[in-house]
């Protein structure tokens, strides 16, 4: 079952595993919709599905896979000759979650 949000501390619980920073008039508006979800959601709980399969895909398709074959690599040195910056042996990247 879903966690119910019906209190502000369960709002600001939420707002910082969301890693959000609303204010008072949007914390109270975010519950409201939050519990409107949990309320379909629990309504759907109690439909009856024994017996139904579960459903990965409507699309009749199956992964066409290729073999894994083990192919030469190219020496290290020429993967990272056109590298913008390298540091050591690997690819040097601007990081994902540092602050601008």
């Amino acid at each position: 079952m879903l966690m119910r949000v019906k209190n502000m501390v369960n709002i600001k619980e939420f707002e910082t595993m969301m890693m959000l920073d609303l204010p008072d008039g949007e914390r109270d508006s975010l519950g409201k919709r939050l519990d409107a979800l949990d309320k379909s959601f629990s309504a759907l709980e109690q439909a009856d599905t024994n017996g139904v399969e579960p459903l990965v895909t409507v699309l009749s398709v199956n992964n066409v896979l290729r073999d894994d074959v083990s192919e030469k690599l190219l020496p290290r040195d020429e993967i990272l000759a056109n590298a913008p910056e390298r540091d050591g042996g690997f690819f040097k990247v601007p990081g994902t979650l540092d602050a601008p």
